[in-house]
């Protein structure tokens, strides 16, 4: 299993947290994910056999969130996720 930290923009509340959880619980591969709102990172244990970084970010992004980091191609920008905020 691998570890991957990703920094989440846009969560404000323990909504948010359950959103991005269960965006990447839903990856194949995924094991054990903590997603921590006080720290805006998720902590992504994954099968690299069976997903990438890259579908990490795009599950997060997907979910309405922003994903930020040194090896992000793009940074995006968050649309307020679960709360508009």
């Amino acid at each position: 299993m691998q570890t991957e930290i990703l920094k989440v923009t846009g969560m404000s509340c323990g909504g948010c947290v359950n959103n991005v959880t269960q965006a990447l619980q839903a990856i194949d591969g995924v094991g054990n994910v903590q997603v921590s709102l006080s720290d805006g990172e998720a902590t992504v244990q994954y099968d690299a056999r069976l997903t990438l970084p890259e579908q990490l970010k795009s599950a997060v992004t997907g979910a309405g969130y922003g994903v930020d980091g040194t090896n992000a191609a793009h940074r995006h920008q968050s649309k307020g996720g679960c709360c508009g905020g």
